[in-house]
């Protein structure tokens, strides 16, 4: 499906579904980063603890908090993942195909708003492995981005993906505070957690996990080889073993439990996306996360 022809499908599919559900309210999907003092109002459940006014509270005996007026004029980075395990799929589409869908949405979301988009890509296909598409508005853009997700080639390397180079390069090109979504499967080591650590403390950050339902679950299909979409690597594994499909389970476990806890130490929302998922209901899931979310004082 052409760049084209996926945005007008998610135009009037999911976006037309989120925009009714939100019925305006996109302060839970993106916040602004004024510092200009608009009013004082009561505090609410999901308001951000940092933002109440102690001086107030104590004299009205009650929590206040502060609303600021907000600066929609700010940029909206995406990056990027574009290594060659994205491209993994066992159902009608990839995690490739999943990322352009959420991109077309939230960039056309944050455009509505007036909020620039850019994209720092970690990309096989560019000789030093990053491509960068710098922050711009309008539906020529968008379409530029989600051609150039749809056309770079899968060029296998021999090693695994450094997403701590790649996270690195972003907080060096990312100046200004920017709402700031890595989009990845974050497959290999977890050597990037500090890079990420740093990019939350600077941005306004989701790490947006996308996976397939077969990398959780293995499938019950006897003998079956298996090639490493980055390295080439292949393994001859026999899936009907009890033993072995019990280790793998394991290993999942303790790769989640690894990725929650450096998401929740680098102090980012985590929103995890599935290859058979509805885009609208992850997105209203998103929503309410960033409702309950707890902010650190």
């Amino acid at each position: 499906m052409s760049a084209e022809a996926l945005l007008q499908q998610l135009e009037w599919t999911v976006l037309r579904r989120l925009i009714g559900l939100l019925q305006g309210d996109h302060k839970t999907l993106f916040r602004g980063s004024g510092v200009d003092l608009a009013d004082l109002r009561e505090y609410q459940a999901h308001d951000d603890v940092r933002h109440i006014d102690w001086n107030v509270t104590a004299r009205m005996q009650s929590p206040y908090v502060r609303e600021h007026q907000e600066d929609r004029e700010i940029s909206a980075w995406f990056l990027l993942d574009l290594s060659g395990s994205m491209d993994f799929g066992s159902g009608n589409i990839s995690k490739r195909q999943m990322m352009m869908q959420f991109v077309g949405v939230m960039a056309k979301l944050l455009m509505k708003r007036g909020n620039r988009i850019g994209a720092l890509l970690l990309n096989p296909a560019e000789t030093d492995g990053f491509q960068c598409i710098p922050p711009r508005m309008g539906r020529r853009h968008l379409l530029h981005l989600l051609h150039v997700l749809e056309t770079s080639p899968n060029i296998q390397k021999t090693h695994q993906t450094n997403l701590n180079e790649w996270l690195a390069r972003a907080n060096g090109l990312i100046k200004r505070r920017s709402s700031v979504f890595v989009v990845s499967d974050f497959m290999g080591q977890f050597n990037w957690a500090s890079e990420l650590s740093a990019l939350g403390r600077r941005h306004d950050t989701v790490a947006t996990r996308l996976f397939d339902p077969a990398e959780m679950n293995l499938p019950k299909a006897g003998l079956m080889l298996l090639q490493d979409s980055e390295t080439s690597e292949q393994l001859l594994l026999d899936t009907a073993n009890t033993k072995f499909r019990h280790r793998y389970a394991q290993l999942v476990e303790e790769r989640e439990m690894q990725l929650a806890t450096c998401f929740a130490q680098a102090g980012v929302d985590a929103l995890e996306l599935s290859t058979n998922e509805d885009m609208a209901n992850a997105l209203m899931r998103f929503s309410e996360l960033r409702k309950r979310r707890v902010w650190r004082a």
